[in-house]
């Protein structure tokens, strides 16, 4: 009893005579974590008016003395639970209390695992994202409340939470956005009969099916600046050619997703490379001994990028051949006995077959391409416009493809994107004014049939965000990583495993930049650290780091292409206009295929000192020998 007394005297005496002395203190308001998961640090927060807060301030958490300090009118404490606990602070003569449930951190799997797991045994997506993300609102409420106040946070939390924060977002918001601005942009120049001017000419180039997935392919290489941009253009540009040639809508999805994220994640100037080199920086900025800045390391890596390169290999070798395998055959020759292009029936509704040509209007190719070019250019405007540094492109010691990635990686490529994808809606429309094809009344028509085109991926997107916010208040991301970093491997291991988790957090995530955020930060100060306490020199350590480093990214990008979660996934079904659950069921055998043979040609050897210069090309002689000998002719 007396040491409370003398304790709240204590606690009074400093608020009066404390940081702020000869004055009062400020109020001081306590902000409680809403959710706690078992194992995982949280932090219980405090703070004031920023211009009145003082600089400490002693607290009690459970008796005991905390000082606080404050740093623009915030501050907090760090705890970690694994049991039920009840947390009292005591700040003067205020005590408040709460009583938590920690959720256990297994329990984090669950949410994604659901989700995945039913749309890929029901083939539906929009259900199997829906009982994902509400069964982590019934975790999280049952936790939080009682069990019937459970049961109604659960399920009202799911909208009135989760998808209002997957809205709440200016990023998320841009994307959507920009796809349906694209999506009216494609509604114009189809009617305006620009996009059948585009597929008169290519059809005089592509006249079948192995020269237009040669064509797809090559447009997808020349996107190569933004994953999305490379998605819905080609896409959209392509799907008149390739039904016209009767090659499946799985087979162009597939084409479209694995040439977007793959050239995208590893060319030096791309709206990748600003966030890449940031987790990264955050990944070696306190590591001792290591003398390379993020630019260089990412460099370094590329040689060990085996995944992104393979994959774009492989699409060629399918083409050129004439072959595919698994359920991409399947769908193949469907497609090729398909007795007219019109025959979709395995197409989803999306598609844009319901508005047509214009009868009466002649095709022309520039209503297209024109539209389409100032897209791709203004964004590259913008790109360049929102990135550019005086001091950085005026340095002289940096050479001009390193300013030109300084500037696109520092780049706001949201507002870029919805640039220039405005801008290619503005050129359609006057084209097709100016150039009498269409009246104001049949633009704006033809504008809404195109955003309607868009609205499921969009309620696919919305679902997949709000489903990775959920996931990463349960730490499902720190749940995974952490079994995998238990099995405690040596340095040459390093590399393999965190292909592999990269690409199993990129699965459950739906999210490879957020994997490459998580990550980062978490591989490469323990790779070094690994290779230091295993007493490898400078330049062993540097080739398992490097090693590592690309293996982030191969292994996000791996885990992107197979999750029916992934938002690129999602856009490149969307515009290809293929089932999605087709889209991953056809991807996913090809995906895994690529992905061994990286890790067991590539990854492996190359961490046990192998010069990738040997490890390339007998990967790819393995990858033709797959296609040769597993795959059977579709034509």
């Amino acid at each position: 009893m007396f040491q409370q007394i003398s304790r709240s005297l204590l606690v009074g005496l400093l608020f009066c005579f404390g940081p702020t002395f000869g004055q009062e203190t400020p109020a001081v308001k306590i902000h409680w974590p809403a959710i706690i998961v078992a194992g995982i640090d949280f932090e219980i927060g405090f703070s004031a008016d920023a211009a009145t807060a003082p600089d400490s301030l002693l607290v009690y958490l459970n008796g005991q003395a905390h000082r606080l300090d404050f740093r623009g009118g915030k501050a907090a404490i760090t705890q970690q639970i694994h049991d039920k606990s009840t947390f009292e602070v005591q700040l003067g003569q205020i005590s408040e209390s709460r009583p938590y449930r920690p959720i256990p951190l297994g329990w984090s799997i669950l949410p994604p695992l659901i989700a995945i797991l039913l749309a890929l045994l029901f083939k539906e997506v929009y259900s199997a994202l829906l009982v994902g993300l509400l069964s982590g609102t019934l975790i999280i409420g049952l936790y939080t409340h009682d069990f019937w106040g459970g049961l109604g946070f659960g399920f009202y939390s799911l909208v009135d939470t989760y998808i209002i924060q997957a809205l709440n977002s200016f990023d998320h918001l841009a994307v959507i956005v920009f796809s349906l601005l694209i999506g009216g942009m494609v509604g114009i120049i189809t009617r305006n009969g620009g996009m059948q001017g585009i597929v008169n000419r290519i059809s005089r180039k592509a006249t079948d099916p192995r020269s237009g997935q040669l064509a797809t392919w090559f447009l997808g290489i020349a996107i190569f600046f933004d994953d999305y941009s490379n998605t819905l253009l080609v896409g959209n540009t392509m799907r008149p050619v390739t039904d016209k040639l009767r090659i499946s809508r799985e087979k162009l999805s597939y084409l479209v997703d694995s040439t977007a994220a793959p050239v995208a994640a590893i060319a030096f100037i791309t709206t990748w490379i600003g966030a890449e080199l940031g987790y990264i920086q955050d990944g070696i900025q306190n590591i001792d001994g290591l003398d390379e800045n993020p630019y260089n390391v990412f460099i370094n890596s590329l040689q060990y990028s085996f995944y992104p390169i393979l994959t774009l290999c492989f699409m060629l070798f399918l083409i050129w051949q004439r072959k595919d395998f698994g359920p991409m055959l399947q769908a193949e020759k469907l497609a090729r006995s398909r007795v007219s292009a019109d025959d979709s029936s395995h197409h989803h509704t999306n598609s844009l077959e319901d508005f047509a040509k214009k009868e009466g209007i002649k095709a022309s190719g520039r209503f297209a391409l024109m539209p389409v070019l100032v897209v791709v250019f203004v964004t590259i405007a913008g790109l360049f416009y929102t990135g550019y540094s005086p001091e950085v492109w005026h340095d002289h010691n940096l050479s001009f493809l390193r300013r030109v990635s300084a500037v696109i990686g520092n780049a706001n490529s949201y507002l870029a994107l919805l640039w220039g994808s405005f801008s290619g809606v503005i050129v359609a429309a006057l084209m097709s004014l100016g150039g009498k094809k269409l009246q104001l009344e049949e633009v704006v028509e033809a504008l809404m049939a195109g955003f309607k085109t868009m609205m499921g991926a969009i309620m696919i997107l919305v679902l997949a965000w709000s489903l990775a916010t959920l996931t990463q208040e349960l730490h499902t991301a720190d749940f995974i990583t952490g079994k995998l970093l238990d099995l405690q491997l040596a340095p040459q291991w390093l590399p393999m495993l965190t292909f592999l988790l990269g690409a199993v957090v990129a699965f459950s995530t739906g999210s490879s930049w957020g994997t490459m955020a998580i990550l980062y930060p978490l591989m490469l100060p323990a790779a070094w650290r690994l290779c230091q306490e295993a007493g490898m020199d400078y330049e062993q350590s540097l080739s398992i780091f490097h090693n590592v480093v690309s293996c982030v990214l191969a292994g996000a990008v791996l885990g992107d292409h197979c999750s029916p979660i992934s938002d690129t996934t999602i856009l490149s079904s969307l515009a290809s206009g293929a089932n999605h659950i087709q889209h991953v069921r056809t991807q996913l055998p090809y995906a895994l295929t690529v992905g061994s043979v990286a890790i067991v040609f590539g990854t492996i050897p190359a961490a046990f000192g192998i010069s990738a210069f040997i490890l390339f090309p007998v990967a790819l002689l393995f990858l033709w020998g797959v296609v040769k000998y597993v795959g059977r002719t579709t034509d």
